[in-house]
């Protein structure tokens, strides 16, 4: 039998590093809830006519094909016809933002508004596999939508709560801190147009490619691809070069000598935000106004997020405003919203061996055996410590007992339990070995739960 490699670009974990997976979307989830986000999940396919019309996406997406499709029959059809009347194709959602577009307009006559939404889904996107950008993946996204209109103020709350959460598995599970980047699409935008440039959204996608590839070649593009030319491709690429952690990259922005009254309203909304921040989360949140987010369905303030000490590896969350991204024709629900990539966190730093669990199972406690004969024994220990809380299981054999403490060894499993009800525990990393009653004994707390550590 030929040996089994794995798939590039479709990540499996090991039981261990699932668990690190696991706390870390329970952090997320709790966060999310305790500012009052509901969850929801949506389908993992949706009409391409759905999937392709928003940004540079429609060759990074999966078409779903049945295996016994007819000759002329290229791909699974959607039950409602596509443009022209043919029939619509169906592809796997690349984002959750898309999808959640279309339930909002589907579920619209039953949701309150603004309606708060988060959502943990795996995603799927057909780009060339490398270390933080993979063909499945986990992202767990916020949004918050309104019908008709949505207040800024959700501009300044999205990027808080998504802060506290990183926060949170920062302090709690010991992964890196971050740092989140802002800038606002009516600035970037104003400011095109101050230049005199009509075709904004081709700018803000070749601008978005600066961490890829160079301002040199932006450049290139921007001269070559766009109406711009070189005055005007370098008055952009000087605006991408302001940061600031406070409202004096206002100044610097002005100081190019470009005016808009879509530039004036950016500038506003982003100094206001980032003068905010300062106050609730300092050094964590600064202006980078060379961040575009190259997807057409943003329209204000955009988000990204680094690891502090990893920013090679690039974003691990991302999102903004979009005031236009649904609507049904009588009502449009504009939103803001914040992805994190579950996976894209993760995975490397699996990978690299920076992150794991303390054990590889969740039992805190083997139950030994002494003999098969009392095996019954041993499943009515194990019943009254998970009755507790414990999380444990029995031994697979009546081994002798060094035997059975080497398997709880070699799973990770700190404490061993011999006897029935009334017994002993003993820790196999002290050698310590008390009487316990199963009824009440309590791991200590440090060992009730695999705990994430960092390489």
């Amino acid at each position: 039998m030929s040996r089994v490699s794995a798939m590039s670009g479709y990540p499996e974990f090991l039981p261990a590093q699932r668990m690190v997976e696991q706390q870390v979307l329970a952090v997320l989830r709790e966060t999310f809830e305790l500012h009052g986000f509901a969850p929801i999940e949506t389908r993992a396919v949706e009409p391409m006519s759905q999937l392709a019309r928003k940004g540079e996406i429609d060759k990074e997406i999966y078409v779903v094909r049945r295996l016994h499709a007819t000759d002329d029959e290229s791909a699974e059809p959607a039950d409602q016809p596509g443009p022209g009347g043919s029939p619509d194709l169906l592809g796997l959602h690349y984002d959750l933002t898309v999808p959640f577009a279309r339930y909002v307009q589907e579920f619209g006559g039953r949701l309150s508004f603004p309606f708060r939404r988060y959502q943990v889904q795996k995603v799927w996107r057909g780009e060339r596999p490398q270390e933080g950008r993979y063909r499945e993946f986990t992202q767990a996204d916020i949004d918050v939508v309104g019908s008709g209109a949505l207040a800024d103020h959700h501009d300044l709350e999205i990027p808080l709560v998504a802060l506290e959460a990183f926060e949170r598995l920062h302090r709690e599970l010991d992964l890196p801190p971050v740092r989140m980047r802002v800038n606002n699409r009516k600035l970037s935008e104003g400011f095109y147009r101050g230049l005199g440039v009509e075709d904004t959204a081709a700018v803000l996608q070749r601008v978005d490619k600066l961490d890829k590839i160079g301002p040199a070649k932006v450049r290139e593009l921007l001269v070559a691809e766009t109406p711009l030319g070189p005055e005007q491709a370098d008055a952009c690429l000087a605006l991408s070069t302001i940061r600031g952690q406070d409202a004096g990259f206002v100044e610097q922005v002005r100081a190019l000598g470009v005016e808009h009254p879509l530039l004036e309203e950016g500038l506003s909304l982003l100094s206001a935000l980032v003068t905010a921040a300062a106050e609730r989360v300092p050094g964590r949140l600064q202006a980078d106004l060379s961040i575009a987010r190259g997807l057409d369905y943003y329209t204000g303030t955009v988000y990204e997020t680094e690891l502090v000490g990893f920013e090679s590896r690039g974003s691990v969350g991302s999102g903004g405003r979009y005031d236009s991204l649904a609507s049904d024709g009588r009502t449009t629900y504009p939103g803001v919203g914040f992805s994190f990539g579950v996976t894209r966190l993760l995975a490397p730093m699996f990978a690299r061996g920076e992150l794991t669990a303390t054990r590889t199972v969740p039992s805190a406690v083997l139950v030994a055996v002494d003999d098969e004969g009392t095996r019954g024994t041993a499943e009515q220990v194990a019943a009254a410590l998970r009755a507790g809380g414990t999380s444990c299981e029995v031994a697979p054999k009546a081994d002798r007992f060094g035997k059975q403490i080497r398997y709880a060894e070699r799973r990770g499993i700190p404490f061993v339990w011999f006897g029935g009800l009334s017994g002993e525990v003993k820790d196999i990393r002290s050698g310590e070995q008390v009487a316990a009653e199963a009824g009440s004994w309590q791991p200590p707390e440090d060992d009730r739960r695999p705990r994430v550590v960092r390489g």
